[in-house]
Formats: C-alpha cells, structure tokens, sequence
C-alpha cells in the first residue's frame, strides 16, 4: 500500500493543530490539577509536559467531550506516580495558582487571604488522598460527577459520596480553625 506523502504532511499539520488547540484550553487547567497533587509547579509542569506527549503519540477519539477526561485520568496517573516516587508532598501555597482576579489585593488583604488559603490547604491535606481527588476535580476544574467517575475510575454515586463526606470533614476543620461561623448539624 502506498501512502501519498502530501495526504500524511495534511494529516500530520491537522493534528498537530488539534493538540496546540487542545493545549491551549487545558494546560493551565491541568497545571493547577497536577500542582494540586504532586505540590510543585515544576513537577506539574513536567506532568502535564507527559500528558501532552501522550496525546501527540496516541490521541484518544476526538468525538464529544472524551478529550477532557482521557487529558485528566492521564495527568491524574502520571502525577499519582511521581508522587509515589517522591513520597514528599509541598505545600500548595508555595506556587502561584494563576487563579487571581486582575488587580492586586491590598498587602493587608493579601496577607489574609494567604493566611487563609494556606489553613484551607492544611485542612484540605488532612482528608484521604481519594476525598482530596474528587474535591479538586469538582472545585478547582468544575467537573461533573460523572466526568469525576470517569477521569478516576470511581463509580457516579462514590464520587458524590466522597465529595459530600470531604465537605463536611472541611466544614468541620475550618469550623475548628474559627474560618467559619456557627457549624451546621
């Protein structure tokens, strides 16, 4: 069988507009969500740097919203190894989450909401490693739970079990560490 040269080049540049297109809407994303787990940008950076090659070698079918969640369950995997290899965690308020609105804070103001993300952080690293999973996917990414079971392998109604018992645990510690008001029963 004979390939025409022209029709690969073609089916090559598609391609490789195809994963630019995709790594533009999903590298900052992603980057948040593997800093999250392995707690350094540098190791995400590397993450997310895997996860992209990976779509450039064997990209997943490009039908539906399929791409979002192959993108994640390889990121969510490949930072569980580096993790596990490190066995070190940092905290997460040692990298810039690009998560801030324009226009800085007042140093005053600033220094609250460190102080406050940084307790947010500790309560958060206390819960089991699946509840700390789920509630990064569904708060700082705005997964649906379904989108959840598939990026994690979990079943719909673990996730939403999960993510119900991982607020409570948080509502609790931040009730504790006096961040909220009167506790809800």
């Amino acid at each position: 069988m004979r390939i025409d040269k022209n029709a690969a080049t073609w089916a090559d540049q598609q391609q490789a507009m195809w994963v630019r297109s995709v790594l533009d809407q999903y590298e900052r994303p992603l980057l948040r969500y593997a800093a999250g787990i392995v707690g350094d940008v540098d190791r995400a950076r590397d993450v997310v740097q895997d996860t992209f090659l990976k779509l450039w070698q064997k990209p997943p079918d490009r039908s539906g919203n399929h791409v979002a969640q192959w993108l994640y369950t390889v990121c969510r995997n490949r930072a569980l190894d580096v993790r596990k290899k490190e066995r070190r965690m940092i905290p997460l308020t040692d990298h810039d989450d690009g998560g801030r609105p324009a226009g800085d804070p007042s140093p005053p103001q600033a220094l609250i909401d460190s102080e406050t993300a940084g307790q947010v952080t500790a309560a958060l690293a206390v819960l089991p490693e699946n509840q700390q999973d789920v509630l990064r996917l569904k708060f700082q990414n705005g997964f649906s739970y379904k989108q959840i079971a598939g990026i994690t392998g979990l079943s719909v109604s673990n996730v939403g079990y999960l993510i119900h018992v991982g607020i409570q645990a948080l509502r609790s510690q931040l009730h504790t560490l006096g961040l909220l008001g009167t506790q809800r029963t």
